[in-house]
């Protein structure tokens, strides 16, 4: 009987060592989520594991932060300077993704909140320095595309040393004082007047030139032609043409002796 509770003890302690074991098995399984990264820390200290998306063993007594590294969006509305002094109000847009392979070093150095740490006041302030070197009108107009290049450079170099990838920066809107924006509009209205009267002009200037060489052309003409006639030419086809009509079975009447140039007069018979 002392053999069957001795057997029966290390019956149990064998089950109990497995359920250890299972539990402490699934304790171990992490799940990293799609679009994420897992960042593992022990007792407090980035271990700098980095966890790709999907199922993985990892030490029950470790834990598993994610971070996305998906590309995010930072928006932003600040009232920024031009060359001149002149305060507008601009909108504009930051798109930037985490490094995977930085991960462990961003969270380590940033945290998770690592956007509202230097994202988004670095961005703040490029944006001020960006647009306060550029005219006003310059920004409402042809320099948008300039300016918004400026800020991702910017960004980048601020940005690409610290695990964050900028991508790109997009200027939504840009809102000037309401008399600078009219005097603006009017200019850019003067400037395609303009362009439209020195449409119509240079076309003008097309048609007035294509009629002189049309005129000189007709000149030139009439002034070969009458070079090539002659009296005899004339007196020769006349008779010609005589001796055509003469043929002709229609009646008529023919006089002979015209006293200008000797040609025959003809005249239909009544």
């Amino acid at each position: 009987m002392a053999m069957d509770v001795r057997s029966g003890g290390r019956w149990l302690g064998g089950l109990l060592l497995v359920v250890v074991v299972g539990l402490m098995g699934a304790c171990g399984l992490r799940t990293v989520s799609t679009g994420h990264v897992g960042v593992t820390t022990l007792f407090g200290r980035v271990t700098g594991e980095r966890l790709n998306e999907g199922i993985h063993l990892v030490n029950p007594l470790k834990r598993v932060a994610e971070l996305s590294v998906r590309t995010q969006e930072v928006k932003e509305q600040a009232a920024v300077p031009s060359s001149e002094g002149l305060i507008m109000r601009l909108e504009a847009s930051l798109l930037y993704r985490l490094d995977p392979a930085r991960a462990p070093d961003v969270f380590q150095r940033l945290g998770d909140g690592y956007a509202q740490v230097v994202i988004s006041p670095n961005f703040r302030s490029v944006m001020r320095a960006v647009t306060a070197a550029h005219t006003a009108s310059t920004l409402y107009s042809e320099g948008r595309e300039t300016v918004a290049r400026q800020m991702l450079e910017q960004m980048q170099k601020a940005l690409g040393d610290r695990g964050i990838i900028v991508e790109n920066v997009l200027l939504r809107d840009i809102v000037l004082p309401e008399t600078l924006r009219n005097a603006i509009e009017a200019k850019q209205q003067a400037d395609q007047e303009a362009q439209r009267m020195n449409f119509v002009l240079q076309r003008e200037k097309q048609e007035a030139e294509r009629k002189r060489i049309e005129a000189q052309g007709i000149s030139d003409f009439q002034r070969i032609v009458a070079q090539g006639i002659s009296q005899q030419l004339l007196e020769w086809k006349g008779i010609e043409a005589t001796m055509e009509v003469a043929k002709s079975q229609n009646a008529k009447v023919i006089v002979i002796g015209n006293p200008k140039n000797g040609l025959p007069l003809i005249f239909p018979s009544q």
